[in-house]
């Protein structure tokens, strides 16, 4: 038999067909080009089903034994580069499957007993995205470290805090830079809960309606590892849902879009810092590009590249549950399109998780900018108002006393700490020489001292309860 006739045969459907496929057709239809990325998803979870074939008497031993050769030969040639991937074919399961039927005969023909490549692929994506999500855990992991490394450097750097982009209070940069390893750690915990429900096998579903082979599914799910947090197999319970469903896909991609978006807020603070108007940070030269005609320009590419790919991320999520808005049960060739957004989002948070966490270590602190913008926002306000409620004034009375002693120091042209005792007492008798402390910029900062505040005694209780976490 020739190899065109493998290829033909190698199509279930063809023999109904009188007329070979239209050229554009076949190109338009085809997803080797991309689909071929779940190669080792698909001999992963062929090998389980032969194995279970064979343990039900499905197929006979010396098939199983001929299946196993074959698809370690499929396994070397692509692994080497030498394997043939064919338009002809369509996707990668069905080029697998016409190369080992060359390779194992007859034997190769019957490793599809009892599945479609309904189940069939949506195994395979199941199976390849949990390993990507393993990945990406990791990653989060590194970034997280990174953001605690720079974070304990700078917990006594004073940081202009800004609500609405206008200062607000004085914290601690390595306060600031705790937020986000808590948004990250929230990314890697979403990451972990959707990996279980990735994590659930489709296999046995076939079309759709299910098998009449004796099948072993559970036996399946314990060969891949898809169990859950007991080891007890987690097999998808209805054979409709099993081949139709994208619930996984779409949930990943929302965890991926969440994270991106958190890569994305700390982008543009690390743009806006880095600008000659802030000043309060400087990215190294190996993450930023200069300007074809302005020598002078240093470009923070990597961040503003990232809050761009984040805008690409959100709509892969869009398009996903645009693609499944309209489906009726149960598969239907729209979900094709499924896999292509869906790779493209995994490559694009792990690149960015990467570089990221690098980019983060070769971030250059300037102090004394920061502290110099948190002094011309009357940052302590909030402080003075704290003050006077100790003073026994409720805390409105007090809120609007202080808005008449910023307004006096505006006129002045002088911070709050700078107007004299005898001017702050004309706006609250009770006021003394030691409002002092509490306007200075540390004096604030030392007193959040509240579980999650900006105190560098709990900031630096925080750092060690993250490397506890973190295992660093």
């Amino acid at each position: 038999m020739t190899s065109s006739q493998l290829d033909k045969k190698s199509q279930a459907w063809s023999a109904l067909f009188s007329e070979p496929m239209n050229e554009l057709v076949k190109r338009y239809t085809a997803s080797v080009s991309f689909d071929k990325r779940l190669w080792q998803a698909d001999i992963e979870g062929s090998l389980a089903h032969a194995e279970m074939l064979a343990a039900q008497g499905i197929i006979s031993g010396p098939d199983h034994a001929a299946i196993e050769r074959g698809l370690a030969q499929v396994r070397a040639e692509i692994e080497s580069g030498g394997f043939e991937w064919k338009l002809d074919l369509e996707d990668v399961h069905l080029n697998i499957e016409a190369r080992l039927t060359q390779l194992a005969g007859d034997a190769g023909k019957r490793l599809h007993t009892g599945r479609s490549r309904n189940d069939q692929v949506a195994t395979d994506v199941r199976l390849w995205l949990r390993g990507e999500i393993d990945l990406i855990a990791a990653l989060l992991v590194d970034l997280q470290r990174a953001l605690v490394a720079i974070a304990e450097k700078n917990v006594e750097v004073i940081l202009p805090g800004f609500t609405h982009l206008q200062v607000a209070q004085p914290v601690s940069f390595g306060h600031h830079m705790l937020a986000y390893v808590e948004m990250f750690s929230r990314d890697a915990e979403r990451m972990q809960d959707v990996r279980k429900r990735v994590n659930c096998l489709p296999l046995g579903a076939a079309a759709l309606a299910g098998t009449s082979y004796p099948l072993d599914r559970e036996r399946v799910a314990r060969t891949l590892a898809m169990v859950d947090d007991q080891g007890a197999p987690c097999v998808c319970q209805n054979s409709l849902d099993a081949v139709s469903d994208r619930d996984f896909a779409i949930e990943f991609t929302a965890a991926a879009a969440l994270a991106m978006i958190h890569i994305s807020r700390l982008s543009e603070e690390l743009v806006l810092w880095m600008s000659q108007s802030f000043g309060f940070i400087d990215i190294a030269d190996s993450f930023c590009t200069g300007s074809s005609i302005m020598p002078q320009k240093k470009n923070p590419d990597v961040p503003e590249l990232a809050r761009g790919k984040t805008g690409r991320v959100v709509g892969h999520l869009m398009g996903l549950i645009t693609l499944m808005k309209g489906q009726p049960l149960a598969y239907n060739k729209d979900n094709q399109e499924d896999k292509e957004p869906l790779f493209d989002t995994v490559d694009t948070l792990k690149d960015t998780l990467r570089i990221f966490s690098e980019l983060v270590g070769g971030i250059t602190v300037k102090p004394q900018a920061m502290e110099t913008a948190a002094s011309k926002g009357y940052a302590t306000a909030t402080d003075l108002a704290d003050y006077l409620v100790k003073q026994g004034l409720p805390f409105r009375d007090a809120h609007e006393t202080v808005a008449h002693a910023v307004k006096a120091a505006i006129s002045h042209q002088v911070d709050l700490s700078e107007l004299p005792l005898t001017v702050l007492q004309q706006f609250h008798p009770g006021i003394g020489k030691d409002v002092y402390d509490v306007l200075s910029l540390r004096g604030s900062l030392n007193a959040r001292n509240v579980l999650g505040g900006t105190a560098p005694a709990q900031v630096r209780q925080q750092i060690q309860r993250h490397r506890i976490r973190l295992g660093s």
